[in-house]
């Protein structure tokens, strides 16, 4: 018996690919959105369900918890599963969770649905980069695709904080949370549609639980001991306790990983230089955007009174700017110069707008101090995280596609948690001792002491932007002439990740 293979014309299976990035960026951006999204309705929120100030920071910690615990496992989880099933399973997950979360009538309730919507997240977000990471493999479409996927992930918290003050100020705190519900029927439409699942080839992998438990709980600790440090403060025992044990479990995961016969993550992957330096640059660039969106958000309603929605607004100079540099970056520059080039310069970029914003007073106006910085610190994110998350996945084997994303959303996670608690920390401490040295305390006074505390963070984060520059200028390596010549292949690389980098 003969059987007919029908193949699909180039130009529809083009149309579906880029249909698929559509659904992709709209999985993303769900993902990234929540992590801000809910930060201006909290004060709704609070007034509705009656919770304390203390309690306050749970509907933010329970869902950056279980999504930044449990991102390598969902990442490995797609591998196994295949992509397009676990993209599904996902996103009706974090449908669902949204759902329970717009509909709690209780503190417990809302919390219990934020750490569900983490769960799904951390298998959702691996999964979309993975999903474009396999569907995208002709350099030129890669080079494209990333540049959006990348505008998405890095202007997502800002578009959060936007659609929050809308949502929040036109019709209540919980379409915070149902807005999701809308965005995700889209996309699991657009992924049975559009998104092709990969036939397996060779015997299927197996999970590795010790691994799976070591990193779990190393990421959990982490992440906990960060949050826990914005709110009880560097001098807690839980703060460091959590952070050490973090520590120890990570030494054992690296441990485990060397001797483990199907290992969670084969070391090879981040131990090359150009994913290692990757991975860094986008941890290093979620630490200063996360605290950008923090520090700017406090000034903007605290110190010039604006509204949620004109706060929102306010970043959108920042998401245009970033949208327009990663398309020039991916599709001009990078392929011409390589991350070694840009990375530096984009996160330079972001090292001078956070200078720039340390120049805010009191009596500072958006136009003249603020709508400049934001733009440059949008192109200098643009610049940044397209060319690190392509550099990230960049020659992974399939098999080790999900995990090898997850690396680049555990980056962002970490990050995003490091740049709140600490520059959170020291901005607290700033106010404190402006305030200790400048007499009895007025509105004047502690109005100049928020925007010293302010400035005091974006110093830091102009430290951190440049250590970053610097750090990527030296990791990257050059572009050699096969490297250029092998980005024009059809395919991705098929060759396995070795277990440890020579």
């Amino acid at each position: 018996m003969t059987s007919t293979t029908i193949s699909t014309p180039p130009d529809v299976a083009s149309s579906r690919r880029w249909w698929a990035l559509v659904t992709v960026g709209l999985a993303q951006l769900m993902v990234v959105l929540d992590a801000t999204v809910v930060n201006i309705a909290l004060p709704a929120t609070q007034a509705d369900l009656g919770f304390s100030n203390g309690d306050r920071q749970w509907i933010i910690t329970a869902y950056s918890l279980a999504f930044g615990s449990l991102l390598l496992l969902g990442g490995r989880l797609s591998d196994l599963i295949g992509r397009k099933r676990t993209f599904v399973i996902a996103l009706v997950g974090f449908a669902a969770a949204s759902a329970l979360g717009g509909a709690a009538q209780s503190f417990g309730a809302l919390v219990g649905a934020r750490a569900l919507q983490g769960v799904f997240g951390a298998l959702l977000a691996p999964t979309a980069l993975a999903v474009l990471t396999t569907t995208f493999t002709v350099a030129r479409e890669r080079a494209r695709a990333f540049g959006v996927f990348g505008a998405v992930a890095a202007a997502g918290g800002a578009i959060g904080l936007l659609l929050g003050g809308v949502l929040t100020e036109t019709l209540s705190w919980r379409w915070t949370l149902y807005i999701n519900v809308f965005i995700a029927v889209v996309a699991v439409i657009g992924t049975v549609v559009f998104v092709d699942a990969a036939e397996r080839t060779g015997p299927r992998p197996r999970l590795d639980v010790p691994g799976t438990v070591l990193v779990s709980g190393a990421l959990f600790a982490v992440v906990y001991g960060f949050a826990n440090a914005e709110t009880d403060g560097w001098g807690s025992a839980w703060t460091w306790g959590m952070l050490a044990v973090g520590v120890l479990l990570l030494a054992g995961f690296v441990l485990w990983q060397r001797r483990a016969a199907h290992p969670l993550l084969p070391l090879g992957i981040v131990l090359d230089r150009n994913r290692g330096a990757a991975y860094l640059s986008v941890l290093v660039a979620a630490t200063g955007m996360f605290g950008v969106f923090l520090f700017v958000t406090y000034y903007l309603q605290g110190t010039l009174e604006y509204s949620p929605i004109r706060t929102g607004l306010a970043f959108l100079p920042m998401v245009i700017g970033l949208a327009v540099a990663a398309q020039l970056s991916t599709n001009v520059l990078v392929p011409r110069f390589g991350p070694k080039v840009m990375v530096p310069i984009g996160l330079g970029l972001g090292a001078v707008a956070m200078v720039a914003l340390t120049r805010l007073g009191v009596h500072s106006t958006y136009a003249s101090s603020l709508l400049v910085p934001l733009t440059l610190l949008g192109v200098g994110m643009g610049t940044t995280m397209p060319a690190a998350m392509q550099s990230a996945t960049l020659g992974i084997d399939r098999q080790f596609a999900g995990v090898a994303s997850a690396l680049v959303n555990t980056s962002q996670q970490v990050g995003g948690s490091i740049g709140t608690a600490l520059l959170n920390t020291l901005a607290a401490t700033a106010a404190t001792n402006y305030l200790a040295a400048h007499g009895p305390v007025s509105p004047a006074v502690a109005a100049e002491a928020a925007v010293h505390s302010y400035a005091v963070a974006y110093w830091w984060g102009a430290g951190f932007f440049a250590t970053g520059a610097v750090l990527a200028a030296f990791l990257f390596r050059r572009r050699p002439a096969t490297e250029v010549a092998a980005d024009t292949a059809p395919s991705l690389a098929a060759e396995p990740v070795p277990a440890i980098a020579h």
